[in-house]
């Protein structure tokens, strides 16, 4: 069977080069004859493999050398809890910029460890289909929380949030280096790598030194596995990495190096989602759900002309039949998991770094001939 597009949120498609170099390397990697999938993670042969995934984070992100770069696990979901538990330990308060779920998530579980959360702004009144802008956020907070890149709502920051000395957080999961960011102006980043990195099952955490704190100076009752100190001082390694993920994390690594790094990915990406935005902006059949400014490159919600937001069951019915029906035409035509997050309805193509312009291209010939078949 011919590979399909593969526009799911995530877990998410994987450049092709990479899955031939690893089922090339399944059985036999580098003359070890065992697979990465079977190797000790305290052994030799795979040693350079973690250390040269963490050196190319640091390439291609420009990692300042006061930052630690970590491998963990639990997903960025865990990380809702574990950047409360380590940077809200000063005022035990901090502020977050709510634009979709995941943002809401986070604040939700930073309340059940005692942080005091300030909804500082919010797109709620929008359905999260903006970013608000906050220029500048003051006060006594231990931290700043963003979710850089919505995967549901599809917005995008196209700023960074002035915070002065108080630490910015942000989670980069679907986005992050599809562009050039700089971390410096964050004191912690975090970023499940399902989407743009590896296969599920690490995350990446990049956060400033002098933010970890020691593992008895965390919030009460906080797990060892739970403090970034344990990670740090271990090297990733205080107990069995995902050693597979991390290995395929960097061969994605070195194929973003070989086209063009951050920069590259950006130029790519952009081009992608231009192609597919241009389209939903000149159509009468379809419409983009965010706002211009706040769009995301990655992720792309759309609904057709039949999502009204009428509520009475014959709307509601048309709507679904056929949202089902492009869902199910689109799948027959090689192009999947396009059906949309249940918050924003119809439809979401996520076109992250691995996805092809022809991907694109694909689909929006797919969506012309959807829409004249069903005027």
């Amino acid at each position: 069977m011919a590979r399909v597009y593969n526009f799911s949120a995530g877990p998410s498609c994987l450049p092709e080069e990479v899955l031939n170099e690893c089922a090339a390397e399944m059985l036999d990697y580098k003359g070890t004859g065992q697979s990465v999938m079977e190797m000790s993670h305290r052994s030799k042969a795979y040693e350079p493999i973690i250390e040269d995934a963490e050196a190319m984070v640091r390439k291609l992100m420009n990692v300042p050398e006061n930052y630690k770069v970590l491998f963990v696990q639990g997903g960025g979901s865990t990380q809702f809890a574990m950047v409360a538990q380590n940077l809200g330990i000063k005022n035990k308060k901090a502020a977050y910029i709510e634009t979709g779920v995941w943002a809401k998530k986070a604040a939700a579980e930073a309340k059940k460890l005692g942080i005091a959360v300030d909804v500082i702004a919010s797109s709620k009144d929008k359905n999260y289909s903006y970013i608000p802008r906050v220029e500048k956020v003051t006060g006594d907070y231990d931290y700043v929380y963003i979710c850089f890149n919505n995967t549901i709502m599809g917005t995008h920051y196209e700023y960074i949030p002035e915070t002065g000395d108080i630490p910015l957080v942000a989670d980069i999961s679907s986005c992050v280096l599809s562009e050039p960011l700089d971390v410096s102006k964050f004191g912690l980043l975090f970023a499940g790598a399902q989407k743009n990195l590896a296969p599920a099952g690490v995350t990446l955490v990049i956060v400033r030194e002098d933010l970890i704190p020691e593992v008895d100076a965390c919030l009460p009752g906080t797990p060892t596995m739970l403090a970034y100190k344990t990670h740090a001082d271990n090297g990733s390694m205080y107990n069995t990495p995902p050693c597979y993920t991390i290995y395929v994390l960097g061969k994605v690594l070195h194929w973003i190096e070989k086209n063009g790094g951050a920069e590259g990915m950006l130029k790519r990406n952009k081009e992608k989602a231009d192609y597919l935005y241009n389209f939903l902006d000149s159509s009468d059949f379809y419409h983009a759900t965010t706002e211009k400014g706040s769009r995301s490159l990655m992720n792309v919600p759309f609904l057709t002309k039949y999502s009204t937001g009428a509520t009475d069951e014959a709307s509601v019915a048309k709507e679904k039949e056929i949202n089902d029906k492009f869902v199910k035409e689109a799948a027959a035509a090689g192009l999947v998991n396009l059906k949309g997050h249940r918050l924003v309805g119809g439809m979401r193509a996520s076109i992250y770094n691995a996805m092809t312009l022809d991907g694109v291209k694909a689909l929006v010939d797919f969506m012309k001939k959807f829409a004249e078949a069903n005027k």
